[in-house]
């Protein structure tokens, strides 16, 4: 259920002078198409904007951060952190899927915790913010959130599930683990995969992704809640 955005700006002690444009950021197009009458917009708009912003502030970061890597080097270590993967668990860390408006049939189906749908919140938030206030309020917000989480060597610290899974069934003698693509959804240039981690034949895990990889590596931190192992 989307919960008040006063108690988010008070969490992140961020305000918005525009208040439309901070729950467009959070309204999905789900939402949108079963209240039409609303006159609600979606946030895919801000998402596009929000892109753009996040590579040129990350940019501009890493530019400044590594005075001696490369311009191939700069680029990787970007790609590495304007991400699926990244942008996730920062959205995730900042607690921003129980805030996002979604239609039911996307809420049934587990929605608001799908990685491509938090990834996606992120970049729209990234969008309102920057035309609300600008691009030094972005940079603000990115200090806080962001830029603490990439590592001395310029790679963000995010969680390899999938090894942290597979080193916990071997410490416990638990058997062996096998991943499944289950299937495909969406539109060729924004398809998304499907996959399944399983134990010894039985169902541990399921996740979501733009890749195969991000599916599995969600795939594994669903087997790893399920198991009580700690995420951080």
């Amino acid at each position: 259920m989307n919960r008040d955005l006063k108690q988010l700006q008070e969490q992140l002690g961020i305000f918005f002078e525009n208040t439309a444009i901070l729950r467009q950021a959070f309204t999905h197009s789900s939402f949108v198409n079963e209240n039409r009458a609303a006159g609600a917009k979606d946030n895919e708009r801000l998402e596009f904007l929000g892109d753009a912003v996040l590579e040129l502030t990350v940019s501009e970061y890493l530019y400044e951060a590594y005075p001696n890597r490369s311009e191939g080097e700069l680029t990787k270590l970007r790609a590495s952190i304007v991400c699926e993967p990244s942008l996730v668990v920062f959205a995730e860390n900042l607690g921003f899927g129980q805030y996002v408006l979604l239609g039911k049939g996307e809420e049934l189906t587990g929605g608001r915790t799908r990685p491509a749908l938090l990834a996606d919140v992120f970049e729209s938030f990234i969008g309102a913010l920057y035309l609300d206030q600008g691009l030094e309020a972005v940079k603000r917000f990115l200090g806080s959130c962001l830029y603490p989480k990439i590592a001395t060597d310029g790679k963000p610290q995010i969680i390899d599930y999938k090894t942290r899974l597979q080193e916990h069934v071997q410490q416990h003698g638990m058997g062996s683990l096998e991943y499944r693509i289950a299937g495909e959804r969406g539109p060729a240039h924004e398809k998304e995969f499907l996959s399944e981690v399983h134990m010894e034949g039985d169902l541990l895990g399921t996740g979501s992704g733009r890749s195969k990889k991000e599916a599995e590596q969600q795939a594994a931190r669903e087997a790893l809640s399920k198991l009580n192992v700690g995420l951080e």
